[in-house]
């Protein structure tokens, strides 16, 4: 436990990195990591926990141990930490296709209740209120990674009812879409966010709180939720950062 203050965002990625990090008594898992908050956290994952997880980026980067954290997937420093650089076709077809890749860790601008994330168009595509910088290859992380985690600061405006466009594909309308579309992997098992954490229901796939952040309550994760949010019945609160979290967190972002 730690006495030392900390911030919402840093809750939020040291929970994303545990999660990724209790993977580890598995072996090395394979991620899939996208840029920005999945990175920081996957990257934070990497110096805590042994074995360590093998950083697999979209650029064709393999085993990246970036000193800094990169500002894009064209980041150099990911090529020149990498354990090889593979083409781009590659890295989808071989590794994360053919059922390589063991968590694909992503963000996004909306995600709705049934884990659907939109990275498109805020509003309708034709005419967006806002257009957004688009998916990349979440879509095909989404569909075809062991696993997904997702990392996003919670709010009504963020967890939306239905999202406007969907980018990446959660669990479509509810049980059996996936199989209905053919995905391979296993969609959506954690969402981690500045509240709390949530997982699908194994019935209705639909998300559910299983755990609070210290401090949080379930009110203010009602009000952060668009659609009718339920929470698991063995709700529990999640550890505070300890002394360490926190150090090799701030150095990283400090690089």
């Amino acid at each position: 436990m730690s006495d030392a203050a900390y911030t919402t965002d840093e809750l939020m990625i040291v929970n994303a990195a545990r999660q990724l990090g209790s993977l580890a008594a598995s072996g090395h898992p394979v991620c899939f990591v996208g840029i920005g908050l999945p990175s920081t956290a996957a990257n934070l994952a990497r110096h805590l926990y042994r074995p360590s997880p093998v950083l697999v980026y979209e650029s064709g980067c393999i085993g990246s141990k970036p000193t800094r954290l990169p500002l894009s997937i064209g980041d150099g420093e990911l090529a020149e930490t990498a354990d090889a650089v593979v083409s781009v076709p590659e890295i989808f077809a071989y590794w994360l296709q053919a059922g390589r890749v063991d968590v694909g860790f992503l963000g996004g601008a909306q995600l709705d209740k049934y884990a659907n994330i939109n990275s498109t168009v805020i509003g309708e595509y034709e005419h967006p209120l806002t257009r957004l910088p688009g998916a990349g290859g979440a879509p095909e992380i989404a569909a075809s990674a062991g696993t997904v985690m997702v990392i996003m600061r919670q709010s009504k405006r963020a967890f939306v009812e239905r999202c406007d466009f969907r980018s990446s594909v959660g669990y479509g309308d509810g049980p059996g879409d996936r199989e209905r579309f053919g995905l391979r992997g296993g969609g959506p098992k954690w969402v981690i966010t500045d509240l709390g954490v949530l997982e699908p229901d194994p019935t209705s796939c639909e998300l559910c709180m299983v755990a609070l952040h210290p401090g949080v309550t379930p009110e203010q994760a009602i009000s952060a939720t668009g659609w009718p949010l339920r929470f698991a019945d063995a709700l529990h609160t999640t550890d505070m950062p300890t002394t360490l979290e926190l150090e090799t967190l701030r150095e990283l972002q400090a690089a």
